[in-house]
Order: structure tokens, then sequence, then C-alpha cells
């Protein structure tokens, strides 16, 4: 798992993340990879320093633990 830095608390985010994707969910308040089920993927790809390798490091972690981004279609 990732390890704590400076820009970034404890979380349970893959290895693998780059850091500005790891500051980019940490500016915007996430802090745990269960958090992420409640956005879509689009609204990660809007964050400053995510990417698309990003969202599919994330995407798979995720399928890993049988979660899932939020359905951009569910409103």
């Amino acid at each position: 798992m990732a390890q704590p830095t400076r820009d970034q608390p404890t979380s349970d985010f893959p290895d693998g993340l780059a850091r500005p994707a790891l500051r980019a969910l940490s500016a915007a308040g996430y802090t745990q990879l269960a958090q992420l089920s409640k956005v879509t993927e689009a609204q990660l790809l809007a964050l400053h320093g995510m990417g698309p390798k990003a969202v599919g490091l994330l995407r798979g972690a995720l399928q890993a633990r049988g979660l899932a981004f939020a359905d951009a279609d569910k409103g």
C-alpha cells in the first residue's frame, strides 16, 4: 500500500499511484479507497493531477474489493 508522505495521510490507495494523483485525491478530501465508490470516473478525471492511468489503478483496486466507481447514469 502507499506510504504516507507530507502531502498524503495514511490511506489504502494502491501502490504505483503517482504523487500528483495522490495529491489530487487528498485535496478533494478522499483518504480511503471506498470513498471513491461514491464518485464517477469523470469526476475523478476532472481533478488536477488525475489521469487515465491513475483512474485505471483505482478501478482495479476497487474491483479487487468488490466495489466500483459510481454509475454516471444515476442521478
